[in-house]
């Protein structure tokens, strides 16, 4: 149970003291007219997304320059969140400081295209009747 309040507090404390990037692209989101709605500092699993939104299950990072070194671990970053049945785009800062509206139609596709399977080994999920081919 301290885990999840840890998390809890990490997550505002990340929205107290996003960056201005963050805050830009937080800004749009709640501007704009989209029917889903997003979190940010949104935990899920051990990882705290930087923006999400739970009915597409569609996770947003921001990525800086301190990324570009660090591609192994956003992979297992993605990896750990697609685990829990979230689809990850990158964004760099600067494409959000530059070209917001192209981030924006880039979500809009996103969002647009429906979430994976939890599990695309198995069709049915959990729990599902083996097919004839599973048999």
């Amino acid at each position: 149970m301290a885990t999840l309040r840890t998390r809890t507090v990490l997550a505002r404390k990340l929205r107290r003291e996003a960056t201005i990037v963050e805050q830009r692209l937080w800004r749009a989101l709640r501007e704009s007219a989209l029917p889903w709605k997003f979190r940010r500092q949104h935990p899920i699993g051990r990882r705290i997304a930087d923006f999400a939104c739970p009915a597409c299950k569609l996770v947003i990072e921001l990525d800086g320059g301190q990324h570009a070194a660090a591609t192994s671990e956003d992979t297992a970053r993605s990896a750990e969140l697609a685990a829990h049945g979230y689809r990850v785009i990158r964004f760099w800062n600067n494409e959000v400081i530059e070209n917001l509206d192209g981030v924006l139609r880039r979500l809009l596709g996103e969002l647009a295209s429906p979430p994976p399977h939890p599990d695309p080994l198995r069709p049915g999920g959990e729990g599902a009747e083996p097919s004839a081919s599973d048999v």
